[in-house]
């Protein structure tokens, strides 16, 4: 297993290597980590909006030039870091949202979490995940009932009106909340079906799934 593990490592190393070949510069040394790590671990990194391979980022053109490592899976969102800050071992990210380039998160590193939080979120082919808008009077129920993340307040790439998103956890459960008024989306996922039921008893919204899956548990990245 740990050999397994060693030889990813170094595929991941050296798929890293090439895609700096290609761009003609060097990764900040927190993503070039997060890609050796993480970078062949698909179940993790590639379910709802991927982490691209190495040897697919690219630049855009604007704000200077954005080295961009991460898509929204239709192509309609991005995330990057300036190349003016590609000097820094941890420089922020930028995202591609509706009304253009907007800050996302102040380090790559942080950008890296919240990116295995959400591919956890969205993984399973569904499975184990359900989503709800949140109605004015269910607005307070989940900072009181569930303990925050301690991940700051980002933007979704979608619009201002679902910003902030937060994220917030139990023992086998996971939530992420777009927007702090109503209508809000609140995406959460269980370990098992009977933690997300849980999740869906303790916010009596109109939930958008049912499920039949089996009572089987997975793992869940906290």
């Amino acid at each position: 297993m740990g050999r397994a593990a060693d030889r990813e490592r170094r595929h991941a190393g050296s798929g890293t290597g090439a895609g700096e070949a290609t761009l003609g510069c060097s990764l900040p040394t927190a993503l070039r980590e997060f890609y050796t790590l993480l970078g062949t671990r698909s179940g993790l990194i590639a379910n709802q909006d991927p982490l691209l391979p190495p040897t697919e980022m690219f630049v855009h053109d604007e704000c200077g030039g954005v080295l961009v490592f991460r898509s929204e899976n239709q192509g309609r969102a991005f995330w990057g870091m300036r190349l003016r800050d590609l000097d820094q071992d941890d420089p922020p990210v930028l995202v591609q949202a509706r009304h253009g380039w907007v800050p996302f998160l102040d380090r790559v590193s942080l950008a890296c979490v919240e990116l295995v939080l959400s591919e956890a979120l969205f993984g399973g082919g569904g499975r184990l995940y359900n989503a709800c808008e949140l109605p004015a009077d269910l607005l307070g129920a989940v900072p009181e009932r569930f303990q925050r993340v301690a991940l700051p307040d980002y933007p979704m790439w979608t619009g201002p009106e679902d910003y902030p998103v937060r994220w917030f956890s139990a023992p086998g459960q996971l939530l992420r909340q777009d927007g702090l008024g109503a209508h809000s989306w609140l995406h959460v996922r269980g370990r098992t079906r009977a933690d997300l039921e849980a999740i869906c008893e303790e916010v009596p919204a109109r939930w958008a799934l049912g499920y039949t899956e089996s009572l089987d548990a997975e793992p869940l990245p906290f």
